[in-house]
């Protein structure tokens, strides 16, 4: 396949998936290797730098999405529910999962000292977390871990980049 079939095809997909793309997948779909994507998206991006577009690498998948500059503009085209700003409480509950994830609404509720059903709902509606699947304990309560859509928002490539706890050596004043 030619490299500018390629491209063609690298475009459509993304476009119309709308969601990361894992990129191992991507390159086998088109058998191509890892490096020949890579070019591939990098040729793109520079072929987009007076448009609005680009594609970005998030934690091992590609997505196809607009300019940073053009946020404002998007989010006031798109003023929706889902747009709100996040409260303390999901703040807290984003933070719970993304340091400790999967992780459970009652280990959320544990740690915060709080009913956290509906801001995990809410979490959920949003798109910032996910259900991981369910845990092999009694009960097999359903899991959750952060999305690409967190990643996002957070400006953040991988859940690695989140900052580090400081620890806290609590015996300095014995």
């Amino acid at each position: 396949m030619s490299f500018g079939k390629v491209q063609k095809y690298v475009q459509a997909v993304l476009f119309a998936s709308g969601e990361p793309y894992d990129a191992e997948k991507l390159a086998k779909l088109f058998k191509i290797d890892r490096k020949t994507l890579d070019n591939v998206v990098e040729h793109l991006n520079n072929k987009y730098s007076d448009l609005p577009f680009e594609i970005i690498y998030l934690d091992g998948s590609y997505q196809m999405c607009t300019k940073e500059e053009y946020g404002s503009i998007i989010k006031e085209a798109l003023i929706t529910k889902k747009n709100t700003p996040l409260s303390q409480a999901a703040m807290e509950v984003l933070a719970v999962i993304a340091y400790n994830q999967p992780v459970t609404k009652s280990f959320v509720e544990q740690v915060r000292g709080i009913d956290s059903g509906s801001v995990v709902n809410s979490l959920l509606e949003k798109g910032l977390i996910e259900e991981e699947g369910r845990l092999d304990i009694p009960g097999r309560p359903i899991a959750y871990k952060t999305t690409s859509a967190f990643l996002r928002c957070f400006g953040m490539r991988s859940i690695q980049s989140l900052p580090k706890i400081p620890n806290k050596d609590y015996t300095e004043n014995k």
